[in-house]
């Protein structure tokens, strides 16, 4: 019993804090923007006659009037559905096509930023591949002056060997004259 009551407290009270929340729903927003229908002029309207004949007709007349007026309101109400519908439908085309262009645009920019970046990186490739160039070169270079410096040594050094040698023998020769030199003891 007592889970209950308290069951149906939360339930009203959860009712209450929706009715007086602050916060508009589509429901609240509708209610204040309804616009109601004028007073039916059958209400009230009955006035008996005094021939049960004459009240029936009476009846069955107001009968097919209320019945045309429902039909007509009805109607009314189909139309502004269709209308609403067609609202709803227009309204989630525009979304579609505003999220497809975004989507162009995006990929759009997404490519173009693709290709700024393999610009650089061609741009980049392309001076790493100068500053590659220029270096060998540069060792090239360097390769070539201490060959330079080293066959200048060699140069100097056999100069100076000439000089201090009263016999100067060809390179050519030397091989034979060393091993004639081994086979015959005799000094040079």
């Amino acid at each position: 019993m007592a889970t209950t009551g308290s069951s149906s407290f939360k339930t009203l009270s959860k009712t209450l804090l929706r009715s007086f929340s602050s916060k508009s729903s589509h429901h609240s927003n509708h209610q204040q923007s309804h616009k109601f229908l004028e007073p039916s002029s059958f209400l009230g309207s009955w006035k008996s006659p005094n021939d049960p004949k004459d009240a029936e007709k009476k009846l069955a007349q107001l009968r097919r009037d209320y019945a045309k007026q429902v039909k007509d309101v009805r109607k009314e109400y189909i139309h502004e559905m269709e209308l609403s519908r067609l609202e709803k439908l227009r309204k989630e085309e525009a979304r579609k096509e505003a999220i497809r262009v975004a989507n162009e645009e995006r990929k759009r920019l997404k490519a173009e930023a693709a290709k700024v970046r393999a610009q650089e990186r061609m741009i980049a490739e392309e001076e790493f591949r100068q500053t590659l160039l220029k270096e060998r070169a540069e060792k090239l270079e360097y390769w070539r002056t201490t060959q330079k410096k080293h066959e200048g040594k060699k140069k100097e050094m056999r100069e100076l060997l000439h000089r201090q040698s009263s016999m100067w023998i060809d390179e050519h020769d030397l091989e034979r004259t060393m091993l004639a030199g081994i086979v015959e003891i005799t000094p040079l």
